[in-house]
């Protein structure tokens, strides 16, 4: 397992990311733990989690992940490098989600205890706030960063614009910046090839890629748009399986996976390996987030380190995207 730099920090993570959001509802702690014993064997050493997960989030379920991993990490905390995230909703009172200087120092002192550390190495904003003023959420995360809470500071969801406008008021103090973000992309959504990954290359930003397999979809296990089969991301409860649905369970999703399965078929290639090393093959890109319900469902996943595409192949990962219709939509 390769290691790349964080941005134009010092800290190095592996290329692959363990995503844990299914750990605690769609995993068990058996099963959450043989996930992490499988990753670690393989050689992945970054771990990210969030204060809200499980997903589907609600306030019964939050931090259950994180006391998870936090139970799992005991005793070889040093070894791995740990990012959470803070914003969403996590109890029923007003203060109890968002980006205050309130709620971000709670919510920091909930993660570490649940996740049995005395330090955080990538804290993240897990989306835009719009009720705090963008000053006294950088306020916050800096103190945060000179008590030694935490090491580094990421985001994630965050759209171009705000990305900068972060930077900029983060030089004017002189604080602690943004050092990574963590966006959406694989190959049935590019948007953040546009703006945000222009702007990450210009100054120096990692970038931690989420959803390198669609939610699922760029398995290809996926054949005709009917119901989704239980036990996946996109029948999960509440406005998570909806979410996904609205992402990637259309037609032309189904068309353009269909197509590049056509393709990668004759080379014996895996979708799942495809999708995941186009991901970490283009400029910028710092590390790929996977996930998995079941602990063998990472031994295709991880190979993808090992697979270098040909040209032809990465002409056909590039026909998945441009042929599907552009709609626009509001960041997620």
């Amino acid at each position: 397992m390769k290691t790349r730099r964080l941005g134009r920090t010092g800290l190095k993570v592996t290329e692959i990311c363990l995503g844990t959001m299914t750990f605690g509802h769609q995993c068990d702690e058996a099963t959450s733990f043989a996930i992490m014993n499988k990753a670690a064997e393989r050689g992945v050493l970054f771990f990210d989690t969030a204060d809200v997960y499980p997903v589907p989030p609600s306030p019964e379920t939050a931090g259950r992940t994180e006391a998870i991993v936090g139970r799992w990490l005991k005793g070889q905390r040093h070894q791995f490098v740990l990012a959470t995230k803070c914003r969403m909703r996590v109890g029923h009172g007003p203060n109890d989600e968002g980006l205050s200087r309130r709620h971000i120092l709670q919510a920091v002192e909930d993660s570490l205890r649940r996740l049995q550390t005395d330090y955080i190495d990538l804290y993240q904003p897990h989306s835009p706030d719009p009720d705090t003023p963008l000053d006294e959420t950088l306020r916050a995360l800096d103190d945060l960063v000179r008590q030694g809470k935490v090491r580094y500071l990421g985001c994630s969801n965050y759209p171009a614009w705000q990305v900068a406008l972060a930077l900029g008021i983060s030089a004017r103090h002189a604080w602690s910046r943004f050092e990574s973000v963590q966006p959406r992309y694989n190959l049935l959504y590019r948007e953040i090839e546009s703006e945000l990954l222009p702007l990450c290359r210009d100054q120096g930003l990692g970038v931690i890629a989420y959803n390198p397999l669609a939610g699922g979809f760029l398995t290809g296990r996926y054949q005709a748009l009917e119901a989704p089969p239980p036990g996946t991301r996109f029948s999960l409860g509440g406005a998570t399986g909806a979410l996904y649905r609205e992402r990637y369970w259309q037609h032309a999703q189904f068309e353009a996976v269909q197509e590049l399965q056509k393709a990668l078929q004759p080379r014996g290639r895996s979708l799942v390996q495809v999708a995941i090393a186009w991901v970490l093959a283009q400029p910028g890109i710092t590390s790929a987030i996977v996930g998995a319900s079941k602990a063998a469902q990472l031994d295709d996943s991880l190979a993808a380190v090992t697979l270098t595409l040909e040209p032809d192949e990465l002409a056909a990962c590039n026909q998945a995207w441009f042929r599907l219709p552009r709609v626009m939509s509001p960041t997620r």
